[in-house]
């Protein structure tokens, strides 16, 4: 199916670029893996794996149907801070970003490393124009990203 009008007006260029990335990064460990000595890598990527499933699983269901691909909400949405929503704005990217250093931790993969962080600059920018959509629809908004962190609980 064709994106239409209204779809670009929802931010799938966002998802689009999203998509390509992960799935870049997807390939990258497998396709370039890498001969890391480091003992580390796997016991850190094992724990990166794990967190990041918790965050997109919390993430995926405290915000239940009002999740969208999409940057810009849904019409009918309700604004969510509670739950993982009350530590963090952005779990589900959170998880995305967490999810590939883990990736490329367990590949022991460098171009994969690199994707995944990527990913921070990436996710940041779309969390960004999103916070702008949801300031435009909840006037709530702006206490609640004042209180609560965009990726990394107290800190960022």
């Amino acid at each position: 199916m064709k994106p239409d009008r209204e779809d670009f007006r929802r931010g799938s260029g966002w998802v689009i670029a999203q998509f390509a990335i992960m799935f870049a990064l997807l390939a990258a460990g497998p396709v370039w893996p890498g001969d890391w000595t480091a003992a580390w890598s796997w016991p850190a990527g094992s724990v990166l794996l794990i967190l990041g499933a918790w965050l997109g699983i919390r993430g995926e269901r405290d915000l239940g149907k009002h999740r969208t691909p999409y940057p810009r909400p849904k019409p009918d949405c309700q604004l969510i801070t509670s739950g993982i929503y009350g530590f963090i704005r952005h779990p589900l990217y959170a998880a995305v970003i967490t999810l590939g250093f883990a990736w490329a931790l367990l590949w022991r993969s460098e171009p994969a490393l690199v994707l995944a962080a990527l990913q921070i600059p990436f996710f940041d920018a779309k969390a960004r124009r999103e916070e702008r959509w949801l300031l435009e629809r909840f006037t709530a908004y702006a206490d609640y990203t004042r209180r609560v962190k965009r990726f990394i609980p107290g800190i960022y």
